[in-house]
Order: C-alpha cells, then structure tokens, then sequence
C-alpha cells in the first residue's frame, strides 16, 4: 500500500491520501481524541503524540498537528498509523447501532387481527410441536405483504420451506413465511467491501449461474467472512460446493483480499429443481 501526502494551505494540516475510498460519501470532522470513538482511523491517529485533528472525506485524510510539533517526525508516525489501520482491514466508520425491530415494525398497519391471531395460534397448535423433538425453534415477529416473518433458530433454519407449506395450508392468506434474519438491517452490507462483492455478484457471477436456472445472493459481510444463499438451480445442487469453494469464493477473495470466509447459508435439502442432482448426470 502506497500513501502520498500533500501539503495543504495551512502549514499545521497535511493531507494524506491512501489510494482506496476512506469514506464512501459526505465527511467527518474529529476536533479531539474524545470525539474520535467512533472511528478506529482517527483513534489510530489521536496515538501520536502531536496530533491535534482528523479531518475524513472520500478520498483522503488531513491530520492536523500541534504548533510545537514537526511535520518530519509526526508525519512518519501518522504513516504508519494509517498503514496499520488498513492492514488490519478495520472500517473507518463504525455503523451507529441500529435500533431493534419491534412486531409493530414488522407487520402491515392494516393487518387484519383476526388473521394474526390465527397465525399465532397456528405457530402453538402445529409449529411449536412439529418442532419440538429438533434443536430449533420458531418465533412470530411479523405480518407483512402477505408473508409470516419467523425468527428461525437451529434446525428450523432448514426447514423453512415445510413450516410455509404447513402455514400455507391451514391458512390460505399466508403467501410465504421470510426468516427474520433477511428481513434485519445488516450494516455489512453497506461497507466498500459489501458493496464491491454484490457488483461482483450482479455483473459477472451471476450471469454465468443464470444458464443453469442458478443465482447467488449476498447475505451478509461480518468482519473477515461474506455468507451466501445459492437459489434457484444452485439450490440442492450436487456441484454447489465445488462451484462455492473452486469458483465464487476465489473470485471474492481476489477482489477483496481482507475476506477469509466464505460461507453457504443455504437450506440445500430444500432445493425444488437443482441444476445437477444424484442420477441427472453431468
């Protein structure tokens, strides 16, 4: 990693450029070390002794510095600050913490409540106890657009399509069930690196899976590891885990070398029509 620096017009700043976005849009501006909690960057930069301000835009970051401090010796320290804080693939902005999802949040204002109370008694009389003898559970936490949003934990994750089929069938004004965890803000896929792997994802894998019926959505990017969903033909496919492993976590990893993990959270039994299956050959 190369940074250059640039003077600025006053002669206490100076402006370093890291030739990688430092904020994706607008600018943040940390007068002190007390302001600077939420950014890992400026805290980095707050470390060295003489350093007084950190100024963030896109492209570039201008510390500013004591009137007894010298540039030749700050400016070293500051270099590496930043060139420490890039290695380690930390975010420069840390995601305000978003506030919980309530069931008022999650269900249509003109739910008919009638409808959600059958939909809760549903989940005690048939849900709750086909789940019983598995490690997984099934929580009701929303209405909306026709479809039932379950939090599901453990094993029911994987039988998301039996409990809709279920629900479906005792009570036709359910369209489908979601898992609350696709339905939950995920600040991840915000970052530059969750948005460089969608465009990779929208623009050059997913056009090649779409011959076979396939596509590949983008879950969530936490830290070092990016989750994936594999649906339609991917869906149960027999050579899911070659074209996972071999092709797709490869091409995310060259993109975006901070990533370690790639990791399938798909419900692979569940898959109507995969692409190659026992018996299909190919």
């Amino acid at each position: 990693m190369f940074i250059q620096t640039e003077p600025t017009p006053n002669p206490a700043q100076m402006k370093f450029l890291p030739g990688q976005t430092v904020l994706p849009s607008g600018t943040a501006h940390f007068a002190d070390a007390g302001t600077s909690e939420r950014s890992p960057l400026a805290r980095r930069l707050f470390a060295v002794e003489g350093v007084t301000g950190v100024f963030l835009d896109q492209d570039s970051i201008v510390v500013s510095k004591s009137d007894n401090s010298d540039w030749q010796i700050l400016k070293t320290f500051a270099l590496a600050a930043i060139m420490n804080h890039y290695t380690a693939g930390e975010v420069v902005i840390l995601a305000e913490e978003e506030p919980a999802l309530t069931e008022e949040d999650l269900t249509d204002p003109d739910a008919d409540a009638a409808t959600i109370a059958d939909i809760k008694d549903l989940m005690e009389s048939h849900v709750k106890p086909a789940l019983a003898s598995s490690d997984g559970e099934a929580i009701y936490r929303g209405f909306k657009n026709g479809m039932v949003i379950l939090e599901l934990t453990g094993s029911a994750g994987n039988l998301r399509l039996n409990i809709e089929q279920m629900m479906r069938h005792y009570l036709h004004e359910i369209e489908g069930v979601l898992d609350f965890a696709d339905v939950a803000p995920k600040p991840g896929l915000e970052t530059d690196e969750g948005r460089a792997i969608r465009r990779l994802l929208d623009e050059h894998i997913n056009p090649q899976v779409a011959s076979h019926g396939g596509h590949i959505a983008l879950v969530d990017v936490k830290g070092d590891t990016v989750y994936v969903r594999l649906e339609g033909g991917c869906q149960g496919c027999g050579m899911a885990d070659v074209t996972l492993k071999q092709g797709v976590a490869n091409e995310i990893r060259d993109l975006v070398p901070s990533i370690a993990h790639v990791l399938d959270v798909t419900d692979h039994a569940g898959g109507s029509n995969p692409y190659y299956q026992q018996g299909k050959g190919g």
